[in-house]
């Protein structure tokens, strides 16, 4: 316990004298002394009380007080019973040597102020506390085998009376002390979690203290035992700060001493080897991610994504009979500046926010591949092969609700110079449609890119009808479209850099206005118009036509 709570409490009758500036001194123990010496019966962080029987006259003050500071005691309580005051020269003494000086009122007697310290401090001292750092230690040396955080946070209720949960960034509950019937509600999770991400985003070092819904928790930070050496740089906080998990105690530890705070971060250390095994178990699913898609985008025969999709099912959805539906999320993680990837923390991000709440087993993310690209994550969601719901809507993700319980917390993560933006595809039933699907994703996030808010989700149901037909066309139908209009213009930058795919791109978007397509490209309108006529000429179409301006933005959107 700290001095400042000693002084708080009305009944203990502590009237501070000096040593205002050292308030937050932890006190370990107490001791009542009359000896001019009491030094050998001193071990660091008492509070001392006496009753100033070992005072004849001034000058014995100042070594008294001195054996007191050198050996490390917290504070000094004088009672007023014997001479009425607290003696000038004892004041500056205390002054002298910085060792915070309380008078103790008459009416309080020294026994009442030794059981409530005795009482506040036991806690520490109960139950051998060596003990229980000593049984953590070999939990988080066991590996798995030692039975993971909710083991652990249960020898945190039991041997130290603390109650306390593993959180996700997004608030989601891992693990938890007393099971279920301690669980936290779902707001104070979410209002923890904003907390947290709002203060390692400002770089205030754990624990932090939060009062939510009239309790008081201490948040830990968990860092990846994996991320990084000991000697490495530090890294940018924007890398981690929406991927780590945290621990939440219900306590202020504020007034904890060194041992149980050192016990504390050494069960931030063995969760976090409970993380970095997670993570590790996610490989094969990334991977299997990374291989379809790298499939899909390199514009891979169906049926070579069909057989990889085959070899997925399995092991997303174990003991699925028929093969599933498919959806794809994509996610952007943009921070201002550009100096941080994006793309590591969009895929834990996508991986947490995917979580079904309903879904069974030790891992519910056991369902979820995601790979990442630059600043974009990919999700592929497999979906069971279910019927239309009775209102007959399709059965899937909703990209509004994705986000509705985690929109808050991530906002304080990003609150400043970061956005999240997620767009979701409609459902496809086979290889043919997956990379309709992937390019209908990236155009709802582009449509999410576009409103206001740190975080921000579109789904298929809000894309323009051109955007919602083009994902539906196939493949061999899309390649010949796109290289009929395109391909004699991306041959002829290869040969002369002459930049005319991005010159009609511009042109487009600039609904064929010169002076703003110009004004965009930062070229005089007669050099733009000698880019537009050697595109008219190479590819025989005419770009004051609507049909051919719109073949051309078909045909843009589709490659």
């Amino acid at each position: 316990m700290r001095l400042r709570a000693l002084l708080e409490t009305d009944a203990l009758g502590l009237r501070l004298l000096g040593g205002e500036d050292e308030l937050d001194r932890t006190v370990r123990g107490v001791m009542t002394t009359d000896l001019r010496d009491p030094s050998r019966y001193l071990s660091g962080g008492e509070l001392v009380l006496t009753g100033l029987a070992w005072r004849k006259d001034p000058s014995d003050s100042e070594p008294f007080v001195r054996i007191l500071a050198s050996a490390g005691v917290a504070a000094l309580a004088a009672g007023e019973a014997e001479l009425g005051a607290v003696p000038d020269d004892l004041v500056a003494a205390c002054a002298q040597h910085r060792l915070p000086l309380f008078a103790v009122n008459e009416r309080v007697a020294f026994a009442t102020i030794t059981e409530h310290v005795v009482r506040q401090v036991s806690g520490e001292r109960a139950g051998d506390l060596a003990a229980v750092v000593d049984r953590h230690r070999r939990l988080m040396t066991s590996g798995p085998a030692g039975g993971g955080p909710d083991v652990v946070l249960d020898l945190l209720g039991s041997d130290l009376d603390l109650r306390a949960w593993v959180l996700s960034p997004t608030g989601r509950p891992i693990a938890g002390s007393g099971g279920s019937g301690t669980a936290l509600p779902a707001p104070v999770c979410a209002s923890l979690a904003a907390e947290h991400l709002a203060a390692s985003r400002t770089g205030r070092r754990g624990p932090h203290r939060v009062s939510c819904q009239g309790s008081t928790y201490s948040l830990f930070p968990i860092r990846s035992s994996g991320r990084g050496t000991g000697t490495a740089a530090p890294r940018d906080v924007r890398e981690t700060v929406l991927s780590d998990w945290f621990l939440a105690v219900e306590a202020d530890a504020g007034d904890w001493p060194e041992e149980r705070l050192d016990l504390l971060q050494g069960v931030t250390q063995l969760i976090a080897v409970e993380r970095d095994r997670r993570d590790a178990a996610r490989t094969v699913r990334r991977r299997l991610a990374q291989e379809v898609l790298e499939l899909v985008q390199t514009g891979a025969a169906p049926a070579e994504i069909a057989a990889r999709l085959r070899v997925a099912a399995p092991v997303l959805l174990p003991g699925l009979g028929a093969a599933p539906h498919w959806q794809v999320v994509v996610a952007r993680v943009e921070w201002e500046g550009g100096d941080v990837k994006g793309g590591p923390v969009a895929q834990s991000l996508l991986e947490e926010i995917l979580v079904d709440p309903n879904a069974s087993g030790p891992e519910p993310s056991d369902r979820i591949a995601v790979a990442h690209t630059g600043d974009e994550a990919i999700a592929l969601v497999p979906l069971p092969a279910v019927a239309a719901d009775h209102d007959g809507a399709e059965p899937g993700l909703l990209a509004d609700a994705l986000l509705d319980t985690v929109r808050d917390p991530l906002s304080g993560g990003l609150d400043g110079d970061g956005r999240l933006t997620l767009g979701v595809s409609a459902s496809v039933h086979s290889a043919e449609g997956l990379r309709g699907a992937l390019e209908e994703a990236r155009h709802a996030r582009r449509v999410a890119a576009a409103r206001p808010g740190r975080v921000c989700a579109a789904g298929h149901q809000e894309l323009a009808s051109h955007v919602l037909l083009l994902p539906f066309v196939p493949d061999d139908v899309r390649r010949a479209f796109t290289a009929r209009l395109l391909d004699p213009l991306r041959d002829y930058d290869r040969r002369h850099r002459a930049e005319l795919i991005p010159t009609l791109e511009a042109f487009l978007d600039s609904d064929g206005s010169w002076t703003r397509c110009a004004s965009r490209l930062h070229l005089h309108v007669n050099t733009l118009r000698y880019r537009v006529g050697r595109i008219e000429q190479l590819t025989g179409r005419d770009l004051s036509r609507l049909e051919d301006k719109l073949d051309f933005f078909l045909a843009l959107r589709m490659s």
